[in-house]
């Protein structure tokens, strides 16, 4: 289907729908004695049950099985800045995604302001209603002030799913894509070109993971301790992750003696000099959104080896849905007060555990979510994870 089409159809789909979501009772109220269970005076002994004991309230409410979507629609996909009203629809496009791939029930949040303090203190105080929270669409670096402080005042999970889905479906795709072309990733120089969100995210886990080479790149060129031009508190603390060297230039300069290019930022940007520049079997992943760092075409026609994109229409999409639902899921299912780095780091070895050696022989680094259940593969090593790093609040058995 053309791209003019989808976008004829989906309007279409929404007008008619009025928006894509709605609430459903799990009770019919149909007699008085009914309402007397669901509402007054029935309602006041669960009231009191969580009033002693406030773990209850995942027993006798709908807050272990619902996400906050929380935007200030600052920094939506492929539209920038288009305000909280404009920013529903992908909203409610996350709560689906949740609701049919992880049965998780979701309510989309859009925030009239951009301010960091006020941010804060409304989902901070709204968090007793939700059993996570997911961030999304908050533009960089105010993103980052707010996860963060968000982490440490509330007592549920806090995710932003534009770093920390996107991080973790690109490291579980470079994992794979280093078994296709038998290298090691103590061994790799890697470019990332892109200092917002899901670049400083992107960062962070593969140091985590313990790749060792890396340079950060912004419109600007090569970020570097003590750069005197276009940094801010995120960059300088790339700057202290990577490029050890300390090395100065452009994207350009950074690209040469390559292994891996990762892009977060924006189209067209590398040329055949570029590629060409690379290492022996160059890996690719041009995850700018609609039109990636390079086309899918000239990867290929350039002598790219593995390549990865953001687009559905072209094989090894890094997708967040191959994370966040599955994230979701296993940290309510064990009440996790936080998705920490071992979660996370479990989630990106379920998913590129999903793709047998055979499929990585013939150019697949990335499994598909429609024709595999990674959902729940992701689930069960998150709840996994967060059991044996404390931070669950339920202990279930798991096989």
């Amino acid at each position: 289907m053309s791209k003019e089409k989808v976008y004829e159809e989906a309007l279409v789909l929404h007008e008619k729908l009025q928006g894509k979501l709605t609430i459903q009772s799990k009770v019919a109220v149909k007699s008085s004695e009914e309402l007397s269970l669901v509402y007054s005076p029935g309602v006041a002994q669960p009231c009191l049950e969580i009033q002693k004991d406030p773990q209850k309230v995942y027993e006798y409410t709908m807050k272990g099985n619902l996400v906050g979507i929380v935007s200030d629609g600052s920094a939506v996909l492929g539209l920038g800045d288009i305000g909280p009203k404009a920013a529903m629809p992908v909203m409610e496009g996350k709560a689906v995604l949740l609701k049919q791939l992880a049965d998780v029930d979701a309510i989309p949040i859009c925030l009239d302001t951009k301010d960091v303090e006020e941010i804060i203190m409304i989902v901070r105080s709204i968090a007793p209603t939700f059993g996570a929270i997911n961030l999304e669409d908050i533009s960089a670096p105010r993103c980052f002030e707010i996860e963060d402080r968000l982490r440490k005042e509330c007592d549920i999970p806090i995710f932003h799913d534009d770093q920390h889905g996107t991080a973790i479906v690109t490291a579980a795709g470079l994992k794979n894509a280093l078994k296709a072309v038998n290298k090691r990733k103590e061994d790799v120089k890697i470019v990332i070109n892109g200092a917002g969100a899901a670049g400083v995210a992107v960062l962070k886990l593969l140091v985590t993971i313990g790749y060792e080479n890396i340079i950060a790149c912004d419109s600007k060129g090569i970020v570097y301790q003590g750069r005197p031009y276009g940094m801010n508190a995120e960059k300088e603390f790339m700057a202290t992750l990577s490029n050890t060297a300390c090395i100065e230039g452009t994207l350009k300069d950074a690209i040469a003696g390559s292994d891996i290019f990762i892009g977060v930022s924006a189209p067209n940007l590398l040329t055949e000099e570029m590629i060409q520049s690379m290492n022996s079997d160059p890996i690719v992943f041009a995850l700018a959104n609609p039109n990636p760092e390079i086309t899918y075409e000239n990867a290929l026609k350039w002598g790219v080896k593995v390549i990865a994109t953001g687009r559905s229409d072209y094989p090894n999409q890094v997708n967040n849905m191959l994370a966040f639902p599955g994230i979701f899921k296993g940290a309510l299912e064990v009440r996790a007060t936080d998705i920490n780095d071992e979660m996370k780091m479990a989630a990106v070895q379920a998913i590129s555990d999903l793709v047998t050696d055979h499929q990585i022989a013939q150019g697949t680094i990335i499994p598909n979510v429609f024709e595999i259940d990674v959902t729940d593969h992701v689930a069960e090593a998150v709840m996994r994870a967060a059991i044996h790093s404390e931070v669950a609040q339920k202990t279930i058995s798991l096989i």
